[in-house]
């Protein structure tokens, strides 16, 4: 069986919120629901936390030192245009 990747349990996670807002699911199903539901949020925690420490690596120095720079913004929109969806 393949690993679940993080896209595809974020979505998975979506359709188990939309289930359980319905409340068209029996008690049983709903806590099996949720269960896999508490599940995903585990691993996709986990994912992301493996993520900020490659991050972490890739920004240290020689000596270890961690540099922190802010995360570049995108440039505000002065034309008065609308923002994409």
């Amino acid at each position: 069986m393949q690993e679940p990747t993080f896209e595809g349990s974020l979505k998975r996670l979506e359709e188990i919120v939309a289930q359980l807002e319905d409340n068209k699911l029996a008690l049983e199903q709903s806590l099996q629901v949720f269960e896999e539901g508490v599940k995903l949020v585990r691993f996709c925690a986990g994912r992301l936390d493996e993520a900020e420490r490659r991050i972490e690596i890739l920004l240290a120095d020689k000596e270890g030192q961690l540099h922190v720079a802010p995360f570049p913004e995108e440039p505000e929109d002065t034309t008065g245009a609308a923002e994409r969806p």
